[in-house]
């Protein structure tokens, strides 16, 4: 139970790491094309999108240990791609 616990705890921090790395692309100029408009709410919105999967996937299945390990790449790749389409 506690390293369910940490392991979410852990999938917080970095879904928290990565919307404020998000925030580079934000603060890019104001000219975008779609895939930049589409990278700029990936990198924003993208890493709690993958969170609240997570918890979906997690309450859905009960296994709440793979469910956060699979949020946390969740995050990271929704972070990545994001930044590739709207790099800073």
């Amino acid at each position: 139970m506690v390293t369910v616990v940490l392991a979410w705890l852990a999938v917080l921090a970095v879904c928290v790491a990565a919307v404020l790395f998000g925030q580079t692309a934000r603060s890019a100029p104001r000219r975008r094309s779609a895939t930049g408009r589409i990278g700029l709410f990936l990198s924003l919105s993208g890493p709690w999108l993958a969170v609240v999967g997570g918890v979906v996937a997690g309450a859905l299945s009960g296994a709440w240990l793979l469910a956060a390990a699979g949020a946390a790449a969740g995050v990271v790749l929704t972070s990545v791609v994001g930044l590739s389409l709207a790099p800073h």
